[in-house]
């Protein structure tokens, strides 16, 4: 009987554990370590939910990566792990002024009329005389 009850368990984890274990479809297209979201990350075989957010927490950090080697700075990640995800990321560098993940308006920020200087006084224009002006004496 505990013979049967073993092999019962075998079997359950091996038709439903199996998908668990099975290798995930990479991204078609590389993915940019510097704009990427964390479920972008999570395409790259290699990389699951834990380290998707150690990659973010280390981006948010550090800033920019300028290289995929900088992964290595990551704990988790070795030499070897970082050679089977290396051909599914790239780096390159965001745009001036742009921050790596995009912001979304909120519809109480984009219903708020945003708080403006006042513009500065205009200059007064010198009352206009036939009489030519005299240099001021100190």
């Amino acid at each position: 009987m505990r013979r049967t009850f073993i092999s019962a368990i075998v079997l359950a984890l091996c038709v439903f554990g199996a998908p668990a274990f099975a290798n995930k479809k990479p991204p078609a297209t590389p993915v940019n370590l510097n704009t990427a979201t964390s479920e972008q990350l999570q395409q790259v075989p290699g990389i699951g939910p834990s380290t998707a957010d150690k990659i973010l927490q280390f981006r948010k950090s550090y800033g920019a990566f300028k290289s995929v080697d900088d992964l290595r700075a990551i704990r988790g990640i070795g030499p070897k792990r970082l050679e089977k995800m290396r051909k599914y990321l790239v780096v390159s560098k965001t745009p001036a002024g742009k921050s790596p993940a995009p912001v979304k308006k909120t519809a109480a920020s984009s219903s708020a009329p945003a708080a403006q200087k006042p513009p500065p006084p205009a200059a007064q224009p010198a009352p206009e005389t036939d009489e030519p002006e005299e240099p001021q004496k100190p």
